[in-house]
């Protein structure tokens, strides 16, 4: 018998003929279009970007549907008499344009929201500052190797939302989730992970709490018969567990725990009632860095409902590490070059650097997300044989790592490039062999690439080209 699911059927019949607008023309919400127009339902559609910066596709399927446009500066201003409202996760709730028609009796809400309440199976939720992605992927490509029919989404994978018809509840959902995406959420997944919370993104946020409130919402409205997965060592995440309502099982690669995942050296463990049962050597593992230890141990604890221990201990050895995240690029000489493009803030660039015992020529910089850089500058001084600095925080990082290298009565040697391309050049004259080349910028893109995957790809052409 065919699985029908009913709550999908309910949305179906809801959206028929009603008037729903789509913010924001990103990847989530593309194919919404072609979802929503097949309903019938009436489609408006809103974004910053003019007809012109669209791209050919989107432009041309606005046209070919005949569906109602709103774009460039101001565009919400028309936001008005909606039934249901699709906001983009870079369109923040609180906008004044999304409350008015709040008020006026609209549903506003995103893509994967509605995903997630009409899932016929599992979910599986990561969320954190760092580490969420490679985390999601382990989780993943476990459930994978164990035979599980399992889908992908939220910031990596496909949108899954027009994807909810072909789903049984055998399956198990895997998602990624930003502060965006979660804020002001109300569901949450049967399992859940935050794997830190360090300040990221404050220049969207209005405040550090609310992006902590923001990614708290993974485990808001979570039940007894949930799971969230916690890092001990972060204070913030350590402290979740007062307020969940479901079972909590932490990991650390820290302190050594009575129950749960933990780093013990080399070794991974799972802890149960202070007994310690050896798992996995890391020296048996691709992934480097003490960081992606600890995504292991919460990707564990996230898969051990479904996956026997052998078979996920079997996925991780053969895991490599993710795209632009201390990605081995080329061994030149005896120097070997990293893209770790994927580190935007100082948190997840200083994980990179201790991921290393080789001197490291470092590439820093990007556009300026309102962080904090001194903790970064003593890491360089600490872990940084040579730095190269590029884009709008160069001087931010450049202040921090002056003011400790006087502090520790230390010099290492600075230069600043106006392009990547210099950037790199600077890096090959400069390295020596045994040496590493990490490009990790600490910051986001925005300044002089459309995103990280644009800044890494750029970077490991330059690579490729010595």
């Amino acid at each position: 018998m065919n699985y029908i699911n009913e709550k999908l059927q309910e949305f179906e019949d809801y959206i028929y003929q009603k008037k729903v607008a789509i913010i924001g023309l990103g990847v989530s919400n593309i194919p919404l279009i072609d979802y929503l127009y097949e309903k019938k339902s009436k489609v408006t559609v809103f974004d910053d970007r003019t007809i012109e910066k669209l791209p050919k596709e989107i432009a041309d399927k606005l046209t070919s549907y005949s569906i109602p446009h709103f774009l460039g500066e101001n565009n919400l201003k028309n936001l008005n008499g909606f039934d249901l409202i699709f906001r983009s996760p870079s369109c923040l709730p609180t906008k004044a344009e999304l409350r008015a028609e709040e008020e006026r009796g609209a549903i506003v809400t995103t893509e994967i929201e509605m995903l997630m309440k009409m899932c016929p199976c599992k979910i599986i939720g990561v969320t954190g500052s760092e580490g969420k992605t490679t985390t999601t992927s382990l989780i993943y490509a476990i459930l994978k190797h164990a035979g599980y029919n399992t889908y992908l989404g939220g910031n990596i994978g496909t949108p899954l939302f027009t994807k909810l018809s072909e789903m049984v509840p055998a399956d198990i959902v895997v998602l990624e989730l930003s502060s965006f995406q979660l804020m002001e959420m109300e569901v949450s997944p049967h399992i859940s992970v935050i794997t830190n919370i360090t300040p990221n993104h404050l220049n969207i946020h209005s405040s550090y709490e609310e992006y902590i409130d923001s990614k708290k919402t993974i485990f808001k409205y979570q039940n007894e018969n949930d799971t969230l997965i916690l890092n001990y060592d972060n204070e913030i995440t350590r402290k979740c567990k007062t307020e969940a309502n479901s079972k909590v099982i932490y990991f650390s690669s820290k302190e050594k725990l009575n129950d749960g995942y933990m780093v013990d050296g080399n070794i991974i463990k799972e802890c149960e009632n202070k007994l310690r049962r050896h798992i996995l050597n890391t020296k048996e593992i691709k992934l480097r860095g003490r960081h992606n230890f600890e995504n292991i141990c919460s990707a564990l604890a996230a898969t051990k409902e479904f996956v026997s221990e052998d078979t996920a201990v079997e996925a991780i050895k053969e895991f490599n590490a993710v795209e632009h995240r201390l990605e081995f690029v080329r061994n030149i000489n005896g120097v070997k070059w990293y893209n770790d493009s994927a580190s935007s803030s100082p948190s997840r660039t200083i994980a990179g650097l201790n991921a290393y015992d080789e001197e490291i020529v470092l590439i820093a910089g990007g556009y300026d997300k309102n962080l904090d850089y001194e903790i970064l500058g003593k890491y360089i001084v600490k872990k940084v044989k040579a730095l190269i600095l590029i884009g709008n925080t160069a001087k931010k990082i450049l202040n921090a790592t002056m003011k400790e290298m006087k502090k520790e009565n230390v010099e290492i040697p600075i230069c600043c490039a106006k392009t990547l391309e210099e950037a790199v050049e600077a890096a090959k004259q400069i390295a020596q062999k045994d040496q590493v080349v990490l490009f990790s910028p600490a910051s986001a893109s925005f300044d002089m690439f459309k995103n990280f995957a644009d800044r890494g790809n750029q970077f490991k052409e330059l690579v490729n080209k010595i």
